[in-house]
């Protein structure tokens, strides 16, 4: 491979170890790394999940994060401590600022909660070459939050988060050049790589692509035939090819729809499902309202409980587009009623609002009041917006079968 025809960036992977886990402990004045901890959704439910471990309790125990909180052993050093999303959203936010101090915005890509690309073109005569900016980095977050990060440093994106993946979380700090693939990263297995889960695993497999270097090898064609694109960009990736934008605003996206969605915590019969989707009509159309968007196409989702398994989805395009919370819930009972099959519990409900156009472009109504219609929607979005998200609701919303209360103590799904 020739890579002289291809970019050379200095990015950082950033990867903030056990993350929720380590904010906690800090909070307890206790070791992240040799604390046993583990944060649970709700602990009053036995099957609630385990959302974090802490590195101790992963290594004595072998726990994960997709856990139980009925799995976790009975130990009593250790520490079962609810979850905080708020929190941890603050303290995320706390870390990207301190990272300015190196770098623009521009420069620094947000991948979730616990983990952010950084580009550090540029910054040798400053700080150092790219090593001692990572370096420095993972000092300055211990230092000021107490938490221990892994940090992959490369050329690219694909390779300073892989490098990251297989390296790093076990050096702390590992760096990966084009030159570098061959030795560093051919030799994982493809599960391994970032972009590569359990489906295309298997169907890798049974191509007799087991590592990375295997895959890098394979015919080019071969891979384009079987998956299309994604198996053009595999190819690229196995050898550390990734033209990925380093620098610009990585925040700012193009708005294609609305949705929310809930899974419940009981078993909702037919008679009161229809809380719950209103509630949720009312959170997409605020969130419509909110950037003076409006939608043509509505889908329901419901899924029922295990006992009877399945469910459906289904959507429809109206005239004329709408953010009104009761357009959008009429045409859902719609769907509903049409496609439920009469007998079984709900435990899953999703709705979106597609196919969107400005508030410009919503042509007016001869046969209805539309601007009173919306301006009911508005007046109680400046309210909430005012006054807290529960200031306003519905009288419906306060029965056992709303959600909105619940969860507006929530971040994420889970408590804040």
């Amino acid at each position: 491979m020739d890579y002289s025809v291809y970019p050379r960036n200095d990015v950082l992977c950033i990867d903030m170890r056990s993350f929720y886990a380590s904010v906690e402990a800090v909070k307890l004045g206790l070791d992240p790394m040799e604390t046993l901890l583990a944060v649970v959704g709700d602990p009053n439910r036995s099957g609630s999940i385990v959302l974090a471990a802490s590195p101790a309790l992963k290594k004595k125990y072998g726990m994960s994060n997709v856990s139980r909180y009925f799995e976790l052993p009975k130990d009593p050093d250790l520490h079962i401590v609810p979850a905080h999303m708020a929190d941890y959203l603050e303290v995320s936010t706390e870390i990207t600022k301190l990272l300015y101090q190196y770098v623009p915005k521009e420069a620094i890509h947000p991948y979730s909660v616990d983990e952010v690309w950084v580009t550090v073109n540029g910054l040798q005569r400053r700080f150092g070459n790219r090593l001692t900016i990572a370096q420095r980095i993972k000092h300055d977050i211990l230092e000021c939050f107490g938490i221990t990060c892994s940090i992959g440093i490369g050329d690219n994106k694909f390779l300073a988060k892989v490098v990251m993946d297989i390296h790093a979380k076990k050096q702390g700090i590992a760096e990966c050049t084009y030159e570098d693939v061959q030795q560093k990263l051919w030799p994982a297995p493809v599960e391994a790589i970032w972009g590569i889960g359990s489906r295309m695993k298997k169907n890798l497999e049974r191509m007799g692509i087991i590592t990375l270097g295997q895959l890098a090898r394979f015919d080019l064609q071969r891979l384009r035939k079987r998956f299309g694109v994604m198996g053009e960009q595999l190819y690229w990736h196995a050898w550390g090819i990734d033209l990925s934008p380093v620098i610009g605003n990585f925040v700012k996206t193009k708005q294609k729809g609305f949705g929310h969605g809930i899974a419940l915590l009981r078993d909702y019969a037919k008679e009161e499902v229809h809380v719950c989707i209103l509630d949720l009509c009312e959170e997409v159309c605020r969130r419509a309202r909110t950037v003076q968007m409006a939608g043509k196409t509505i889908q329901l989702g419901i899924s029922y409980s295990k006992e009877t398994g399945g469910g459906f989805s289904r959507s429809t395009s109206i005239s004329i587009p709408t953010n009104a919370t009761m357009d959008m819930y009429h045409v859902c009972m719609g769907l509903f009623f049409r496609f439920y099959d009469g007998r079984s519990s709900i435990r899953r409900v999703y709705v979106t609002l597609t196919n969107l156009y400005t508030k410009q472009d919503t042509q007016l109504s001869l046969f209805e009041n539309r601007t009173k219609k919306e301006d009911i929607g508005y007046t109680m979005d400046a309210i909430r917006a005012k006054y807290g998200p529960t200031s306003i609701l519905r009288a419906i919303s306060y029965t056992d079968a709303g959600i909105t209360i619940e969860r507006s103590k929530k971040i994420g799904g889970h408590y804040a």
